[in-house]
């Protein structure tokens, strides 16, 4: 039995609808999605009471914030005479002129100006802040909301950034009563952000969702504190610098302080929004002298996250949860910032050792748009000398890397086990990916046209089907067989890793606890043995009364089945245990041809408490 296509759809939402998010956040530059429709309430496991507004605040935001600026920007390492500072230059001396480039903002030309570029770049900034604010004035005076309002307030961050590098820079030229209407609307963006049930422009009540105001790991949240930060220190107000240091700042201290060894359980794909939240690290530090980061280890962690995420080829990454820009993992200048942003906040050495030799040798050796032209302004160091260790586990996050060698032929693979509580997370617990010198295994997800097919049946786990397709579990439509894995921020699976003196690794996790107690799945535990350029995975279960376990590994190359093994490009798989299972091929795109773009599946039956599955190079 195969999974039933309208079931394989991320929570019940179709093909053409998927597209259509995956396109909204490929254009957004902040890694964001429509994952929070305005109308559409948390689900009762995420759902938080919005805290209440700060003690000294207002019931509605005031119009004009009368302290001194503290914002700073600190640009004393940035080297004028290099080629760097000439792109970036030249990016912005392009919108002066009139032909701005995709997704040119006020902040670039603002920063311009505080390098010393002349009057122009105060006066493009402003004029593109005036016309937002004026935008904005339009729409709150014919009763609607700004676009700063948009899919719940997930640009606030950036649009406030702008508004507030060009006070920063230019006060001098914008006068008295056009910093009030400016100031007008970001105190009530700001206000709205933290009190959405109350939330209102022009008199107007505009309540909205409140979605991740209180949940530090989520992407909409680093926007929410952007726009906060921004403005509480160039309006140098009391009552939001005391919202951010007693309210705000120290639940995202607490959070990150819960993933050691760096990365997201967002996964990679939303996970690069870290390249703000590091940015944002920066900027209090430079302006408060408070170190954000020096609170835990999870920015400095992050370094050998993503150099042990990257695959050998130093092209691509492991591909985790949610890939909306890219449904194929490719390396971006998103990566290069964070680790650029990450490395600026550390002075560990072999952090920034490493650090520098990632940035030497990806793929993406200086930013390739524009609108990220400024972030290579950051210093990338010196260093070339490459990585020794050959296991990373980032617990934390729950993901494993690990490869044979550092040479570009080595065969690599990553294994995910550990909390399952983020909406961009997979249900992928207990999956693994394995490349050598291309993918070999790897979720179906990343041909998707969507790339955000969370689904089991697209990962390289074992697929429970029930017998009793109607009975309630978590997040699945009524006549789903399949046994779903929960998000919850009690579903965490237990993983033990153990470092081999081979240079291999075994890992053994118990994936039990994401099932949440479904009656169809009493247990599953999963070990993992990796060297010698070879894959072993063992599998133990028990199972409900009337549930089949199905070993499924998701291929990019058509398998040709033959007894107990099958051959896909130059992957072999070997099923050991048991004796007697069959083995059969599902096409994807017999599916949807229009989501699944390419890629198969080898669906392993006949185990009824096990499976032991060698994987290798043909």
């Amino acid at each position: 039995m195969r999974a039933s296509p309208s079931k394989l759809k991320t929570h019940g939402i179709p093909s053409a609808i998927l597209l259509g998010f995956a396109l909204v956040a490929a254009a957004i530059g902040h890694c964001g999605a429509a994952d929070a429709p305005e109308s559409t309430p948390q689900s009762p496991e995420r759902a938080v009471a919005a805290p209440p507004p700060p003690t000294a605040a207002p019931a509605t935001a005031p119009a004009v914030a009368t302290g001194v600026d503290q914002l700073k920007i600190d640009l004393s390492s940035v080297d004028r005479r290099s080629p760097a500072f000439g792109r970036f230059r030249s990016w912005v001396d392009s919108a002066v002129s009139g032909s701005p480039g995709y997704a040119f903002s006020a902040s670039d030309a603002a920063l311009m100006a505080l390098s010393g570029g002349g009057d122009k770049y105060c006066k493009l900034a402003i004029r593109m802040v005036e016309q937002e604010v004026n935008e904005a004035e339009s729409a709150i005076a014919s009763g609607g909301r700004p676009a700063i309002a948009g899919d719940s307030y997930l640009e606030v961050g950036p649009r406030i950034a702008d508004l507030a590098m060009t006070l920063h820079a230019c006060r001098p030229d914008i006068a008295p009563a056009q910093q009030q209407r400016w100031s007008a609307l970001a105190e009530q963006a700001v206000w709205n952000v933290w009190n959405p049930a109350r939330a209102q422009w022009g008199g107007r009540t505009h309540a909205w969702t409140g979605w991740s105001i209180d949940n530090p790991g989520n992407n909409y949240y680093f926007s929410f504190i952007e726009a906060t930060m921004y403005w509480a220190l160039v309006s140098g107000s009391p009552t939001w610098m005391e919202e951010l240091r007693q309210r705000r700042l120290p639940p995202l201290k607490a959070y990150y302080a819960d993933l050691p060894g760096g990365g997201s359980r967002e996964g990679t794909g939303y996970g690069a929004a870290q390249m703000r939240l590091f940015g944002l690290y920066r900027l209090w530090k430079d302006s408060t002298g408070e170190d954000l980061a020096a609170a835990n280890t999870h920015a400095r962690d992050s370094i050998p996250y993503w150099v042990h995420a990257t695959v050998p080829t130093l092209d691509r990454f492991a591909p985790i949860g949610d890939q909306a820009r890219s449904s194929v993992p490719e390396l971006f200048d998103y990566h290069r910032r964070l680790v650029l942003e990450a490395r600026q906040l550390t002075t560990d050495a072999d952090a920034l050792a490493l650090s520098s030799w990632w940035l030497r040798n990806i793929s993406v050796p200086r930013m390739s748009q524009g609108f990220n032209s400024r972030y290579d302004l950051l210093a990338a160091g010196e260093s070339n000398e490459a990585p020794k260790a050959l296991v990373y586990y980032a617990e934390g996050a729950g993901h494993l890397f690990a490869r044979s060698d550092w040479g570009k032929d080595a065969m690599w693979m990553s294994f995910v086990a550990g909390p399952y509580n983020e909406s961009h997370a997979h249900q992928d617990q207990g999956g693994f990916t394995l490349f050598a010198r291309d993918w070999l295994a790897v979720t179906e997800n990343i041909w998707t046209h969507s790339g955000i097919q969370q689904g089991t049946p697209v990962h390289n786990v074992v697929r429970f089907e029930r017998a009793n397709a109607d009975a309630q579990q978590c997040a699945a439509p009524r006549g789903d067989t399949v046994v779903h894995q929960c998000e919850s921020t009690r579903s965490r699976s237990k993983v033990t890793v153990t470092p081999r003196p081979d240079g291999g690794v075994t890992a053994l996790a118990d994936l039990t606890p994401v099932y949440r107690d479904n009656p169809a799945l009493q247990s599953w535990q999963r070990r993992i043995d990796f060297g010698g350029r070879k894959l072993l995975v063992r599998d133990d279960f028990r199972l409900g009364a009337g549930t089949r376990a199905i070993f499924q590994v998701n291929v990019p190359e058509r398998p040709v089945v033959q007894g107990n093994e099958a051959v896909a490009g130059r992957l072999r798989i070997r099923v050991l245990e048991p004796a007697n299972a069959t083995l059969r091929v599902h096409t994807w795109s017999d599916d949807d041809p229009q989501e699944f773009r390419r890629g198969w599946r080898v669906d392993v039956a006949g185990g009824q408490d096990g499976y032991t599955v060698e994987l290798s190079e043909k």
